[in-house]
Order: C-alpha cells, then sequence, then structure tokens
C-alpha cells in the first residue's frame, strides 16, 4: 500500500505538492522554452551563492551529488596537479575515494568525525607541500551532522595561493554562503538538498577564469565539466547529453519557493528552529546528541543508542515509519548511533509529531512492548 511518509533525511528529502506538480508536464531538450528555464536556474543559483555573473558560472550536471563531485574534482585538477582532500566524514572519504580511482595524485589530511576540520593544520600542510595545487572539503558533513568552518579553511587555502573545492552538498540553500565574497572556486551541490527539489543532478558554480583553464583535464567524457560549461554558454542552456527534464522543472518551481519563503537566511532559521526542536524533544525523551551545540549544523542531528531502554535500530525505525516518519542509519563504525534530519518541507509541528512518536516508543519500550 502506498503510504506518504515524511522523510527526515539529508536528501532526498520531502517536497511541496507544488515542487512534484511542476513535473507533470513533457518537455522537448533542445526547445528554447525548455533551454530558457536552465539559463533562469543558472541565474538564480549565482544570485543564490552571492556571485556575480561576471565572474562566476553555474554548470548542472546530470546524476547524484557524487556524480558533481566527480565531475568537479575531475576536471578541476589538471594531470600535473596535486589534490589534499580534508577528511571528518564518509564524504570526505568518498572524495579521496574517487581521486584515487580518477588517478588524480593527492594526499588526505584526516580528522576525526566528532571534530570540525582545523584551519591551522591545512596551514601546515600547504606550506610543507609546494606540488598541492587544490584542496576540497566538506561544508557540512552529514555523516554526523558536523558543520565545518567554512569561511576559516577557504581564507587559509587562499592566503596560500591554492585553488578551494567546496562540497556544499547538503547546506547550499540552507546556509548562506558568499561564494564570490570568499572567492571559492569551485561549490558543488545538489537538485535534492537544501533547495528541496528532487533527484537526479547536481551542479557546480565555479569562477569564470579557473574553469576556462581546464580544457582536455577531464578523466572522463560524461563527467567533463568544461565540455559541459562550454555546451550550455554556446548554445543557451543545452546539455551535452538527455537531461533530466521533469527534475530540472521541478528544481525551478524550488528555486522560486526557496526565494518567496526569504531565501536561504529565512530557510536557514526554519531549519535551525526545527533542529533546536528536535534536540530539545528528544533529550526528554532520554535520548543524547553526538556532537555538542557548537559544531553542529541545523542541517542533520546523530544521537546516541539510548541506555535506559531496551533498543533495536530496525525495531525503532519501523515503529516511526508506520506512524509516517522515515529516519536514517548511523554512519559511524565506533559509535552506535542514529540520525534524523531537519531539512526540506518540515516545520517544527511535524518534528514536535516526530518526538511523540519517539516518546510513544520509549513508553511501550519500557513497559516491555517493543520486541528487540
Amino acid at each position: 500500500m502506498d503510504r506518504n511518509y515524511l522523510l527526515l533525511t539529508p536528501g532526498p528529502l520531502s517536497t511541496t505538492s507544488t515542487v512534484k506538480e511542476a513535473m507533470m508536464r513533457d518537455w522537448c531538450t533542445w526547445d528554447d522554452d525548455y533551454k530558457g528555464i536552465v539559463q533562469d536556474i543558472r541565474g538564480r543559483l549565482l544570485s543564490l551563492a552571492q556571485a556575480d555573473v561576471d565572474a562566476y558560472t553555474a554548470v548542472l550536471v546530470q546524476g547524484s551529488g557524487t556524480f558533481g563531485v566527480e565531475a568537479a574534482l575531475g576536471t578541476a585538477v589538471p594531470k600535473e596537479g596535486k589534490l589534499l582532500v580534508l577528511e571528518n566524514g564518509a564524504y570526505g572519504q568518498r572524495m579521496e575515494q574517487i581521486a584515487g580511482v580518477l588517478g588524480i595524485q593527492h594526499c588526505t589530511l584526516n580528522g576525526t568525525p566528532d571534530r570540525v576540520l582545523d584551519g591551522e593544520r591545512v596551514k601546515a600542510v600547504l606550506e610543507g607541500d609546494a606540488y598541492i595545487t587544490h584542496v576540497a572539503f566538506v561544508h557540512c558533513e552529514t555523516t554526523t551532522g558536523i558543520l565545518n568552518p567554512l569561511e576559516e579553511i577557504v581564507r587559509v587555502v587562499k592566503d596560500q595561493g591554492r585553488k578551494v573545492i567546496v562540497d556544499a552538498m547538503s547546506s547550499f540553500g540552507g546556509i548562506p554562503i558568499a561564494v564570490g565574497e570568499l572567492g571559492i572556486d569551485y561549490l558543488i551541490s545538489s537538485a535534492n538538498k537544501c533547495i528541496q527539489g528532487v533527484p537526479g543532478f547536481s551542479f557546480v558554480v565555479a569562477k569564470r577564469s579557473v574553469l576556462s583553464e581546464c580544457k582536455g583535464n577531464a578523466r572522463s567524457l560524461a563527467l567533463d565539466l568544461y565540455d559541459q560549461w562550454e555546451t550550455m554558454e554556446r548554445d543557451s542552456g543545452k546539455w551535452r547529453f538527455t537531461s533530466p527534464t521533469h527534475v530540472v522543472r521541478a528544481f525551478h518551481q524550488a528555486l522560486i519557493e526557496l526565494e518567496q519563503e526569504g531565501g536561504a537566511q529565512r530557510r536557514c532559521t526554519r531549519y535551525a528552529d526545527n533542529q533546536r526542536t528536535l534536540v530539545r524533544l528528544m533529550e526528554e525523551a532520554g535520548f543524547e546528541a553526538y556532537l555538542p551545540v557548537e559544531t553542529q549544523s541545523p542541517i542533520i542531528t546523530t544521537f546516541k543508542y539510548p541506555q535506559h531502554i531496551p533498543f533495536a535500530f530496525v525495531g525503532f525505525y519501523f515503529f516511526l515509519k508506520e506512524r509516517g516518519f522515515v529516519i536514517y542509519p548511523g554512519k559511524l563504525s565506533d559509535v552506535e548511533v542514529f540520525r534524523i534530519g531537519t531539512i526540506g518541507d518540515v516545520h517544527k509541528g511535524d518534528i514536535e509529531r516526530l518526538c511523540e512518536a519517539v516518546s510513544s516508543y520509549v513508553t511501550s519500550a519500557q513497559q516491555g512492548g517493543i520486541a528487540i
């Protein structure tokens, strides 16, 4: 039986009915109506990134967020270049894995999932290795929900004369990022995160002057960011290969709704209110957040398994799913945790209803009514 669930995940996430409705029409990829939508999306993304249209461009890439990351890394770093990956979670590790598969010369500065990236450590590595040309890191590492210090890391990298690639997959659109002011060279995100579209494509906001030097760098035909950009520029919004037309139209509607909500700052306020409400009510139910408040993002929160009741995640998951809520398992190897997202078309009342279901689970478990 079909059920409508509230997706409390870091994406895909619950979308509005109007975003879903926008997909209920077929589009021809080469015609000017559709290409006009693509061009409008590209312009809106630059506005959202606070980036000047003469200095920056936006390139859309078929596939999930990882496709966008691979396109950016595989195109940005030249054959003679060297990449430094900053890692404090699974998605930093994925960038390291991509670099290895693509044969990009690279090194990694490892951190821990409970601590933000350290600008001083980054500076020391860059000062000690003149061969490093690019630095890549994740802004919001959804392994735990930690929010890395974007401005600090970008400033260190730029001061050292290197190019910076920011995976803002789970933060762009939900946390204001002044791409132009910070001088970020590449910022990567996806349609189905804080902009609240649906899965199907990723995008890269890039400096024109930097991307224009990348012809011939790509290790892939389909994921050649330079060629994708050149085609979109030359043919006013045309994709090189078949584009996800329905997803693109839904994303356009999602961008309009983000603007109507008041932009990234207002959306960030809603997400943060959701997250604070979640932590407060989960603590009242006996659950403990994995991260301290000062490093926690408003995107997703990791909770430790409770000790005061018999608990198994699978049973907890299906208990909540039966009541209309879908949460995420944990992504840490050394601590038993689960995660709850607070982004998407989700509001404070939804979080309160979720936590009522959590409290009901706790009560049942305490009375021996939950099978483990």
